[in-house]
């Protein structure tokens, strides 16, 4: 009998909104979490993000379409933009389920490149890496170097499974 490969995804919500927020791509989270459940099969969907209140019906969907959320208290800057950077976050909960579950295969959904360090300790412990970036213009050359393949949600063999239906 063949072991069953665990698996985890660890999605950067800020970039997979930023990269995928153009009209023509505007992403179907419950499509996404459905895409995934079906292609990977994980244990478990992690979508970390930062904590706005006004937008707690976001939350309470995702959470229902099953969707683990992790969450960072976010600040206001002076010109009103809001800052919520989850990086240390996912890093963090992604070592932690190595060693505690010791899972065989992980997929980042994000293009940011201070994830590479990651990358480069999923290599070390011969797990089984998978990138899905948003797109390619926003994919950092710290990711793309990393030898590791990256497959593009902007693609259209991909976007007609997760994108919203136009209304």
């Amino acid at each position: 009998m063949q072991k069953k490969i665990k698996t985890r995804i660890y999605i950067d919500g800020a970039n997979l909104y930023n990269g995928m927020k153009s009209k023509s791509n505007k992403l179907d989270y419950k499509k996404l979490f459905r895409f995934l459940s079906d292609k990977y099969h994980p244990e478990k969907i992690y979508i970390f993000i930062g904590y706005i209140k006004d937008t707690t019906s976001l939350y309470a969907n995702l959470t229902k379409y099953g969707y683990k959320l992790i969450f960072k208290e976010t600040l206001q800057k002076r010109n009103g933009e809001i800052k919520g950077n989850v990086d240390a976050e996912l890093v963090v909960q992604a070592l932690k389920d190595f060693y505690e579950i010791n899972y065989d295969q992980a997929i980042l959904i994000s293009g940011d490149g201070d994830f590479s360090c990651l990358i480069k300790f999923w290599k070390e412990k011969t797990i089984n890496i998978r990138i899905l970036a948003p797109n390619k213009r926003s994919t950092s050359y710290l990711l793309r170097k990393e030898n590791v393949s990256i497959t593009y949600l902007d693609d259209p063999d991909i976007l007609k499974f997760i994108k919203k239906d136009p209304r």
